[in-house]
């Protein structure tokens, strides 16, 4: 069985005043309570491993570099990553395809690199509002999925979180049956390409995740958990929604 998966990503927000809160997190569910991550800014990461130490959460990072070193102002390795004591890295967010002009070819690399130092690659892919408007989705998604995954991907090295792009954010939801399409999709393409990896890899559900909706969204044979947004910087907000994956 793939182990469940609650992960928060913070993007540019959050202190060191809000490392507290990871204290308070709990994963109920006994053997098969879902595992924890959050993604803090890159300045918070060595914090944040300490604040987190001998509570059930785990640290990634947002972003990284393809390179493990060099003239990159600015930027921060998969290994300056791992070495904070992070086990894991968000790649290809939407907002960094369109806000930095990330490519399929650089997304790649970037998993490759975070393969190279020891991380979680958690790989996102996701649709636009105009493609989700034209039935292209499981085009695009499929497209994004060959061509941002490289041959090597197992459960253990990779994640993939499905966040539509036009639903990050505003509180709108794809139907559940829209999801459920989208995921069995994309489990069919990991088995077709990865055999018996491919039905191990994990495949999380992204795009305004709350309390309210989560439990719905966990139905889904093919959601293995959520990678959660604005919902994660509050525990009373994530809390909920770790709770609902450990009950599905």
């Amino acid at each position: 069985m793939r182990r469940t998966l609650a992960a928060g990503n913070w993007k540019m927000n959050g202190d060191a005043a809000m490392l507290d809160a990871l204290q308070q997190l709990q994963a109920p569910g006994g053997d098969n309570a879902p595992d924890i991550l959050i993604c803090p800014p890159s300045t918070l990461l060595l914090q944040a491993v300490a604040a987190s130490e001998n509570s059930p959460v785990r640290i990634g990072g947002q972003d990284c570099h393809t390179a493990a070193s060099g003239a990159h102002t600015g930027d921060v390795s998969a290994a300056m990553i791992k070495a904070t004591g992070a086990s894991a890295v968000l790649v290809g967010h939407s907002e960094r395809r369109a806000d930095h002009g990330e490519t399929n070819s650089d997304v790649r690399a970037k998993v490759e690199a975070a393969w190279g130092a020891d991380l979680l690659a958690i790989l996102c892919i996701g649709e636009s509002e105009a493609e989700r408007m034209g039935d292209d989705t499981l085009d695009i998604i499929a497209a994004q999925l060959e061509a941002s995954l490289p041959d090597g991907a197992t459960g253990t090295n990779t994640v993939i979180a499905y966040e539509p792009i036009w639903a990050i954010g505003t509180g709108r939801v794809p139907t559940l049956e829209q999801i459920v399409e989208t995921h069995d999709m994309i489990r069919a393409r990991l088995e077709a390409r990865f055999a018996t990896q491919g039905a191990a890899i994990r495949i999380l559900y992204g795009g305004s995740v709350k309390p309210s909706n989560a439990a719905e969204i966990f139905t889904a044979e093919n959601v293995d958990g959520a990678l959660v947004g604005g919902a994660s910087l509050k525990v009373a907000d994530i809390q909920p929604i770790i709770d609902a994956l450990a009950a599905s």
